[in-house]
This record gives C-alpha cells, structure tokens and sequence, in this order.
C-alpha cells in the first residue's frame, strides 16, 4: 500500500499482563517494511496501559509511497477481531508468496516470551532477516511432541524446519519417546528440507539437561 497512515482496531478475548513482560509484547503489533531483500522495523502499534480487551492505534509513517508490509500479531493476547484503516483512494494491493515458509515448533522460548515487542520474537527475528514467511506453533507450556502434532507438522508445505520442545517435555522418558518420532514424520514428508533441532538454551547444563541434549544429538545422528 501507499497509504501513510495506517490504522488498527483489535478485539481480543484475553490480554496478558505480567511482571516480567513489556506490554508491547505481549499486546501490541510490529509493521515492517521489506527492502533490500528483507523486511525492516517500520513502527509498534502500542496498546493502551489499561488494556483490557482491545485497543485503537494508528501509526503516520514518513512519506506516502507504495510499500510492502508485514505486520506482527502480539505474543501472548488472543486477537479475535481486527481491522485495518488505510487512507481514502491508497493503492492496495496482496503480497505475493515467494517460496514456502519456515516452520517453528517449541516451547514459549518459540512463541515469543519475553521479547519487548512481536518483531523481536527470534522465528520472527529469523523470518524477516532471510526475507522468507514463517508459520509460528510455539505453545507456552504446552509443546510436548504428541503424535497429533508429528502428523499436522509433516501435512505442512515448509523450506525449513526448526524444532525445540525440550523445556516442555515433562520428564527425559518423555522426550526419548517422543522426538525422534516427531522429526522422522516431518523428514519423510520432506526429505530435502533443513531440519534445525535446539534444547535448553542454557551455557551450564545440569545431569539430566546433559541426558535430555544427548537424546536430541541422537535424533540428529
């Protein structure tokens, strides 16, 4: 579009307020701009302090002239409803996809906690520096590599597919059942795609943290 301002009215069904998280995060939305073959910070659509189950933002940018955006839902507020004001007589126009995307499966590390706003999200950090879209299914708390989930992953079109569930795996016994599986059922869905596998994101590794990376360098050999 070549609209210069741009408006959002959101709806949501549950906002996220905790301690250790910005609200920008957890509850506002990022607009990049691609240029130069990947997508840059634009502006933050910043929610109200008081939110409570939806907000209005509107953001002017420098200049009106045509752009591709990309914008960034929050983390961890569920949006149920959204519209986007442009200016009257804008250019709009869809976005071509270019190749399949990046898919991302793991722990709330994945989803996005804690990062201080959408953008900062490490699969979105990845997805707009190599210019490529990303499907994110980070589940806080939640991401344990059932069979469900190795099935629905291996039905997804990806170029790539990076996977990190150790911190929600309850025990070891679980992880060591559960992840060789879940990687074999999306390689054999795509053979010829990079698989990148990661734990606990940690510089000093207890016993069983030690145990739990050896089962993920396994499923890697």
């Amino acid at each position: 579009t070549d609209s210069k301002r741009i408006t959002l009215r959101v709806k949501m069904h549950n906002v996220e307020k905790m301690p250790h998280f910005a609200l920008t995060g957890s509850g506002g939305f990022d607009l990049y701009e691609r240029k130069e073959g990947a997508y840059r910070y634009l502006t933050t659509f910043i929610p109200p302090f008081a939110l409570t189950d939806g907000f209005s933002s509107q953001r002017v940018l420098e200049d009106r002239r045509k752009r591709e955006l990309r914008l960034y839902f929050p983390l961890y507020s569920g949006v149920t409803a959204l519209s986007i004001g442009l200016e009257p007589g804008c250019v709009l126009r869809p976005v071509t996809v270019r190749e399949p995307p990046l898919v991302f499966y793991g722990s709330s590390i994945t989803q996005g906690g804690c990062a201080s706003k959408p953008g900062n999200a490490f699969p979105a950090m990845v997805s707009h520096l190599l210019d490529r879209p990303h499907i994110n299914l980070g589940f806080s708390g939640s991401c344990k590599g059932e069979e469900e989930m190795a099935a629905y992953l291996a039905t997804l079109p990806m170029s790539a597919f990076v996977c990190g569930y150790d911190h929600n795996a309850p025990t070891l016994t679980h992880l060591e059942r559960t992840h060789l599986p879940l990687v074999r059922a999306v390689r054999e869905s795509h053979p010829d795609i990079p698989i990148l596998l990661f734990g606990r994101p940690k510089a000093v590794l207890s016993e069983e943290e030690q145990a739990r990376r050896a089962v993920i360098e396994t499923t890697c050999a």
